[in-house]
């Protein structure tokens, strides 16, 4: 059984984010950056799959600039076998990322592919339930477990009223949750070994995709300053407030 992984490399979530000069994103210069949090979840959860003898092969995928070698370099020292890097400088859309996990998922033949919900960035939720539809698979949100029985996944999801345990046949598209496990530490010795594990990088225009963007981003600004907070004394003068100042009761 092959996983199929998807990272992406994002603003380290520590890190305030500040928009850039001209108000068109975030400025990333000389900004720390990491492997999306959710991502790591599913890098995870594909390792603990292989050693559980359920898995026979990781593959960590990542879609964007050449730095994004060192994202893809991580998930392969915690554990992933190889690495493809689909390499572009444009900013693309959650459509267009489906697009090109769909020609990889072509070309690997893969029975499960795993991504995180979301991406901390642009909180989209989109790619993985957008990729489910291109490859008409069947498709599991939001997993905080997972279980893999011959050719079907049992995945219990979270919803607004709790949990909801689904059974999809393989192979599927998993979209994962912080709370589905909690991802190691690399070693210093995988830190090593993982430079030496095969990193296939392709150009974006090699493979013949519509990736055009179809929305325009006008303005990216900070959201306004909240004003300090006051302490108070007494509840009765938290309540006028609330009632009086706040007018929120």
């Amino acid at each position: 059984m092959k996983v199929l992984v998807g990272v992406k490399r994002v603003l380290d979530p520590q890190v305030k984010a500040r928009v850039n000069a001209d108000k068109t994103g975030i400025d990333l210069t000389n900004a720390k950056m990491t492997m999306n949090p959710f991502d790591e979840n599913a890098v995870e959860e594909a390792i603990r799959l292989k050693e559980a003898g359920t898995v026979e092969e990781i593959v960590a995928l990542s879609i964007g600039a050449a730095k994004s070698e060192e994202t893809l370099r991580n998930a392969l020292a915690l554990g992933a076998d190889r690495a493809i890097l689909v390499q572009t400088d444009e900013t693309l859309e959650p459509l267009a990322i489906a697009k090109i996990f769909k020609a990889i998922v072509d070309e690997e033949q893969p029975n499960l592919v795993m991504v995180g919900k979301q991406a901390i960035d642009d909180d989209c939720n989109q790619t993985g339930q957008m990729l489910s539809a291109l490859l008409d698979w069947p498709q599991a949100t939001f997993a905080s477990k997972l279980e893999i029985n011959g050719d079907t996944a049992k995945v219990t999801r979270e919803v607004d009223a709790g949990l909801e345990s689904i059974d999809v046949n393989m192979p599927a598209v998993v979209t994962v949750d912080l709370r589905l496990n909690e991802p190691r530490y690399a070693s210093l010795p995988n830190v090593m070994k993982a430079k030496r594990k095969p990193l296939d990088k392709k150009a974006l225009a090699d493979l013949g995709l519509d990736t055009a963007n179809r929305m325009t981003t006008l303005e990216v600004m900070e959201p306004p300053a909240r004003d300090a907070g006051v302490l108070v004394e007494t509840v009765s003068e938290l309540v006028n407030k609330l009632k009086n100042e706040a007018k929120v009761i």
